[in-house]
């Protein structure tokens, strides 16, 4: 079997780009911003959307939960290929094949036609996956933590990027003559065609291990895949760790999605925001992916390095209790000054958490790293459709009983009372999430490690620290 781990980078230096780690780096990163950016590129534009096509609310609240369930079956099926076939081709696959229903969604004329291409647009969400899985193979265990974090924290930002960078396309395609109610259309085919060069990129200049791809190092005979070699799927699925990350991410990433998709209308019904302050003050907490899920990482790998493997699992359960805190805290505050404070400390712990969560992910099965990964992040997508749905469902029922009650009262009066009643049924809903994200950080302590896998694990990060010194030559 290949000894891949002596070739992989021990630094994250970012303008190295000469080293194939670093290069990956970069392109892996910018790629799964670019898969985030079209994945929600459709949102800034749903109100004209739903004017143009004709939805219903249900077709709408239905295009959102489609999109996110795509994913989960992506994530879970691109994990395997990535352990057979290496991230660079399925990373090419998936963004030329993304890219086709990205332009689509452009071009739909029919309500079942946009559901269809939300759908399938869903499915690069497993991009997620391959960048995780191409940064674990190109970085050593000292660091892998940080890389992994950094390059998900930055291409997480496509998705908040998105809110700006969509109708600054739309505005200048209106600037070429463009009807404005067809910019959107314009936008969504623009995005899907960046998608597609980006997989030429990283066909071109990726490579899939810092030795070389799979297909050749497997012709060279450098790679061997014996049946002894090999780690089954089902492996992967009885291992009880897997699905306590899996939940791990569904109580952090998952809880994210939610949160920062409700928190808009959240923050005007409870503090009476305008919807341009809510937005901005969404993006901006979006915007802390810059640095918040590297910080999780940065310091999973400093745990690791102080207490071993146990010390990575430590500080994702320290972490994700603290996020859980904070939601609960939250729920609970009537000051948009004291809710703005508890708002920032929730962003910033369950990125955090999130980054925790990818430095534990690749000391589970080194032989089965892409699936391991692609099962904990359709946790996220899983998480996200469940607290939703919770969010939806509490939600719906408090408002359709504020419009009853106040039934024969003026228009403004049944509208105050319908948005106080959201209001006061999301925040049970956060209140309710926090405290399972909560129990969640308790369930992640019964993740234990052999002493066998601790001793390699020490060894690995001592030889990669030995690296880091510099050797004086005698002249």
């Amino acid at each position: 079997m290949l000894n891949i781990q002596a070739q992989k980078s021990t630094t994250l230096q970012l303008f190295n780009l000469k080293n194939v780690s670093i290069r990956t780096f970069w392109i892996t990163a910018i790629s799964f911003f670019m898969c985030f950016f079209a994945w929600f590129g459709i949102v800034p534009f749903m109100p004209g959307v739903v004017k143009d096509l004709g939805l219903t609310p249900d077709q709408k609240w239905n295009s959102i939960i489609l999109a996110v369930s795509g994913t989960v079956f992506a994530r879970l099926l691109i994990g395997k290929l990535c352990d057979k076939y290496g991230p660079r081709l399925c990373y090419t696959w998936l963004l030329t094949l993304g890219a086709i229903p990205v332009i689509l969604c452009g071009l739909v004329q029919t309500p079942a036609q946009f559901l269809v291409c939300r759908l399938f647009i869903g499915f690069i969400g497993a991009s997620f996956v391959i960048t995780q899985v191409h940064t674990s193979l190109m970085f050593a265990p000292n660091i892998v933590g940080t890389a992994n974090a950094t390059s998900a924290g930055w291409g997480n930002l496509g998705g908040g990027a998105n809110r700006l960078g969509m109708p600054l396309i739309a505005a200048a395609v209106v600037g070429f003559g463009v009807p404005e109610g067809e910019a959107w259309r314009y936008a969504m085919v623009i995005a899907g065609i960046i998608c597609f060069l980006m997989g030429m990129v990283y066909f071109f200049f990726t490579k899939d291990t810092p030795q070389g791809n799979f297909k050749d190092l497997r012709a060279a005979g450098e790679m061997v895949s014996t049946k002894k070699d090999q780690v089954g799927f089902l492996t992967v699925l009885k291992d009880y760790r897997t699905w306590i990350l899996f939940v791990v991410y569904a109580a952090c990433f998952g809880i994210e999605l939610t949160v920062y998709g409700t928190m808009d209308d959240y923050l005007q019904n409870t503090f009476q925001l305008e919807r341009v302050t809510a937005g901005n003050m969404v993006l901006s907490f979006a915007l802390m992916n810059i640095f918040a899920r590297t910080l999780g990482g940065f310091f999973g790998d400093k745990f690791g390095k102080l207490k071993g493997l146990r010390g990575r699992v430590l500080f994702l359960s320290f972490i994700l209790a603290t996020q859980g805190i904070m939601l609960v805290t939250f729920s609970m505050t009537t000051s948009i000054i004291v809710g703005v404070l508890f708002l920032i400390c929730f962003s910033l712990s369950v990125q955090m958490a999130e980054g925790a969560t990818f430095s534990v992910v690749p000391f589970i099965n080194k032989k089965a790293i892409g699936s391991v990964s692609g099962i904990v992040g359709a946790g996220g997508n899983v998480g996200a459709f469940l607290a939703a749905m919770l969010l939806k469902s509490k939600s719906a029922v408090a408002e359709k009983a504020a419009i009853i009650a106040n039934e024969g009262m003026g228009a403004e009066v049944i509208s105050s009372a319908q948005s106080a009643a959201a209001s006061s049924a999301v925040s049970s809903g956060y209140f309710l999430i926090g405290c399972v994200v909560v129990v969640t950080s308790i369930v992640a302590l019964t993740i234990k490690f052999s002493a066998e896998d601790e001793k390699v694990a020490n060894a690995v990060i001592k030889n990669s620290a030995d690296a880091l010194i510099p050797v004086k030559v005698k002249s």
